[in-house]
């Protein structure tokens, strides 16, 4: 007769080689699994050390560049007044305090959001230059790098006020307008003229127009209607024109008026006055 023992855990089989019984089954007390285990589970040290593993990779892995990109991407999904130190380390399962490695402060990070998106716009606006024919009309290549800088504003929401509250040089920016310039200037234009015409297109020329006042959400907004209502008879022309016009292209929208109609009208137009004002020159 052989004898077998296996064991399960606590619980310990013997079974024969010829049974003639029922097996008989010996279970563990709660102190002797306590006294043979020190009352852990191996698979729970497993899932601890897999977790503490997983943590030090992120942490490991982590730059300033995966740090912006998931800023960038944070704001593009849930908007600028979203980004915090606090819900970007919940965005990449790290502490807050780990992301200062990577950012002075919460406006390096802005600033390295802003450069970021940058990159993208001066990419497509070099892509328009580049594609032009030599003998192209400046106006038709400054409105294709500029509307194609628009798609990119549309794409990140956030970018326009994010350039408009930034108080230092953009680096992006700068190379951004020296293209534009460098169109000008290719164009005809004197450098004198380009910077009248530069100073005239301003956000514009970005891809964004900026508004003279934006109501802050749905409670703001009805109360700007509100006003507006009280001061009907004040303001007939106004009334007049907001009755038969309505900006209702959201998807072409930036800020509150800025939609797609009306930023192609008012660069068409600076566009169009700046060429009369070239040929004019001697």
């Amino acid at each position: 007769m052989s004898l077998d023992e296996r064991s399960t855990y606590g619980v310990y089989i013997y079974s024969v080689s010829k049974p003639q019984t029922a097996p008989a089954v010996k279970v563990r007390t709660p102190r002797e699994w306590e006294a043979a285990t020190d009352g852990s589970n191996p698979r729970d040290d497993e899932r601890v050390n897999t977790s503490a593993a997983r943590s030090s990779t992120r942490r490991s892995t982590l730059t300033r560049e995966r740090v912006l990109q998931a800023a960038v991407d944070l704001a593009d999904n849930a908007g600028l007044e979203a980004v915090s130190m606090r819900r970007l380390g919940q965005e990449l399962g790290v502490e807050a305090m780990s992301l200062y490695n990577h950012v002075n402060n919460k406006d390096d990070l802005l600033d390295g959001m802003v450069e970021m998106a940058m990159v993208e716009v001066n990419r497509s606006a070099r892509e328009v230059r580049d594609a032009a024919p030599s003998d192209a009309d400046w106006q038709g290549v400054l409105r294709a790098q500029v509307l194609a800088s628009r798609q990119h504003m549309l794409r990140h929401r956030w970018l326009p006020v994010a350039l408009e509250n930034r108080a230092g040089m953009s680096v992006g920016v700068a190379r951004y307008f020296d293209g534009v310039l460098g169109t000008l200037v290719a164009g005809g234009f004197s450098n004198d003229l380009g910077h009248h015409a530069l100073h005239a297109l301003g956000s514009r020329a970005l891809g964004f127009a900026q508004e003279l006042f934006t109501p802050g959400g749905d409670e703001q907004d009805a109360a700007s209607q509100a006003a507006m209502a009280s001061m009907a008879p004040e303001l007939p022309h106004l009334m007049a024109m907001l009755a038969e016009v309505a900006h209702d292209d959201p998807t072409s929208t930036l800020g509150w008026c800025d939609d797609q109609s009306e930023f192609e009208f008012g660069l068409d137009v600076l566009l169009d006055g700046l060429e009369r004002r070239r040929l004019r020159r001697p």
